[in-house]
């Protein structure tokens, strides 16, 4: 999403340029080129050889300078750019941005760009808080601009309040999102489900799996990215689930089966990523089972009673007001893959099966590679070579996107 997009960013003085720092060297990792710009008073609190020095590219400071090179090139940036960010995005720039000057680099190139605007206000909050700067904003946001609303905490100040600039994962899913606005899932919501779920034996036990989420939430970053309007339904996992989304927490099959039931009565495509347990305890206990408690069997062992949990997609399957949801599932196995894979995309009426032997290594549960093959419902097999799972959810959803027009 980002690879050879043209972003000029706009770093105005403030303690918290030393975040933007850090967001300019992933956006160039990510492969954006990067046009720093910064303003007199960022200067004083970062020099630009530490900018040029993580963005790989010339940085600018001052319209003025003697050549006139910088008053000429302030038009062909902003006629480059895919999107302008300012951040920390400071109450002073805020207001010469708001009323249309044009007095330095930064400014200049606002006027002169049609890119989007990105701001990421950061100062301190009785100077956030204040009506001249909330009018600023306000009046930028009726004309396009996107504002990233400041975090509440520590600020340089001593006190705490709303202020901080939020950090670089933050600020890089709203880039993503903006840029991603127009792409080929723009307007259309889809569904996603990540992890895996845990039935109670009792109030501290359950029965889970080693499903980690990380495909899953590929999965969904990757349909924002891309301009979807997504609903995550997670389960079990210890990652946190990624931003820009609505996130639903399920920790039982029964409680997955509801919300997904829900979320696909609006949806265009469902991709049902989470592993999901085939049982379930029939009667959990409501009290932690001791040792010794009568719930042991003469011997001291624990008979453990497991009923089936709801086949989510089967049950969807059924579900003839939803022949026009793409449905896409997974397959974790570890024999027999072809075979398993084949009878599920068949009997569950998908459009595609992801399937994957979690018994390889990188390609099981917990790793960030993950070796798949594609089952489509017309008959092809396509098997992908081992990937990172970020590279994995972009090759599922250029399948996805065909069908979803198939469907249209």
């Amino acid at each position: 999403m980002l690879q050879g997009k043209r972003i000029v960013l706009g770093v105005c003085g403030g303690i918290a340029v030393y975040k933007v720092a850090d967001l300019t060297s992933k956006l160039q990792q990510a492969g954006a080129l990067v046009d720093v710009i910064l303003t007199a008073h960022a200067a004083e609190f970062v020099r630009p050889l530490t900018f040029s020095t993580v963005s790989h590219r010339p940085v600018y400071t001052d319209l003025w300078e003697p050549t006139g090179q910088a008053a000429a090139r302030h038009i062909e940036l902003g006629a480059a750019a895919d999107l302008l960010v300012v951040a920390p995005a400071t109450a002073n720039t805020i207001a010469r941005l708001a009323h249309g000057l044009a007095d330095d680099m930064l400014t200049a190139v606002a006027l002169s760009t049609m890119a989007p605007l990105l701001l990421a206000p950061a100062m301190e909050h009785h100077m956030y808080q204040h009506p001249a700067t909330q009018a600023n904003l306000r009046l930028l946001a009726e004309r396009g601009a996107t504002i990233i609303p400041p975090e509440t905490g520590h600020l340089a100040s001593g006190e705490i309040g709303a202020g901080r600039l939020p950090e670089t994962p933050v600020l890089l899913t709203h880039i993503r999102r903006l840029l991603g606005r127009d792409g080929d899932l723009a307007g259309r919501r889809v569904v996603v489900t990540a992890g895996g779920t845990q039935e109670p034996i009792d109030p501290v036990r359950y029965i889970g799996n080693r499903s980690s989420g990380l495909m899953g939430f590929a999965l969904a970053e990757e349909a924002r990215d891309r301009g979807a309007d997504v609903t995550l339904i997670v389960g079990a996992t210890n990652t946190p689930p990624p931003d820009g989304m609505r996130v639903l927490h399920t920790p039982t099959a029964l409680a997955m089966r509801d919300a997904v039931r829900e979320a696909v009565a609006q949806a265009d495509a469902l991709v049902m990523a989470a592993a999901v347990a085939d049982y379930r305890v029939s009667e959990p206990a409501t009290q932690k089972i001791k040792k010794g408690s009568a719930a042991e069997n003469a011997d001291g062992s624990l008979t453990l009673h497991l009923v089936r949990n709801p086949d989510i997609l089967a049950e969807l399957a059924e579900e003839r007001a939803l022949d026009g949801l793409v449905r896409v599932g997974f397959a974790a196995e570890t024999t027999d893959l072809e075979r398993n894979a084949t009878k599920k995309l068949k009997s569950k009426r998908l459009n595609l099966l992801v399937a994957n032997d979690v018994s390889k290594a990188g390609s099981g549960f917990g790793t960030i590679t993950n070796e798949v093959t594609l089952y489509h419902a017309d008959g092809r097999i396509e098997p992908l070579a081992l990937l990172p799972k970020t590279e994995v959810a972009a090759a599922i959803w250029d399948r996805i996107v065909p069908l979803l027009k198939h469907k249209t």
